[in-house]
């Protein structure tokens, strides 16, 4: 193992994190509409478990509202079923043609409740980076043992906290861009 190896693999598990870090984040409802709402509905079609989306055109018209229009009408009863049972506190209304999902004004509870989820998934995420960082700084300690300099190895583990500290900082910038969506009225 050479440092440059063992600080690719920590940075590869660093960027994973922030990314599924923001994925995570657009999952959550912030008062605005979003497609990505409906990110974990799946819907029976023909036997198999597919993504609402890939039934139907989902559009955002405005910005309390989501349409669903599916390309096979008989799916719209589906598709309702699919959005209530996943429990994401939307009621579906449908026209017949297609089904309407009205976000309601977010209250200030909600928006603090959401929030606090945002930073606890922030956390987590941290707390990925901070075991990416041990990881590494324990590939630096073995490959000493096995006969790298120590010096390169100090380097090392000095490149590596760098590392951290600008995906923390990463971290930091996507809690208070998703906190400033929440609290925004």
């Amino acid at each position: 193992m050479d440092t440059k190896t063992i600080l690719g693999e920590a940075s590869d598990r660093m960027t994973k994190t922030v990314a599924f870090l923001e994925d995570t984040l657009a999952n959550i409802r912030a008062g605005k509409a979003s497609v990505n709402i409906l990110n974990g509905v799946t819907v029976d079609y023909y036997g198999s478990q597919t993504p609402v989306s890939g039934v139907a055109s989902v559009t955002v018209p405005d910005a309390k509202t989501v349409l669903i229009q599916p390309w096979d009408k008989n799916m719209i009863r589906t598709i309702e079923k699919a959005i209530l049972d996943a429990n994401i506190g939307l009621t579906p209304s449908n026209n017949g043609e297609s089904i309407r999902l009205t976000l309601p004004p977010l209250t200030e509870e909600r928006r603090k409740d959401l929030v606090k989820q945002t930073k606890a998934e922030c956390e987590n995420a941290r707390i990925s980076l901070r075991n990416a960082r041990r990881d590494a700084v324990e590939a630096f300690k073995k490959a000493v043992k096995e006969g790298m300099p120590e010096d390169e190895s100090k380097d090392g583990e000095t490149q590596t906290q760098k590392l951290l500290e600008k995906y923390s900082k990463a971290i930091d910038a996507a809690f208070a861009n998703k906190e400033k969506e929440i609290m925004t009225v």
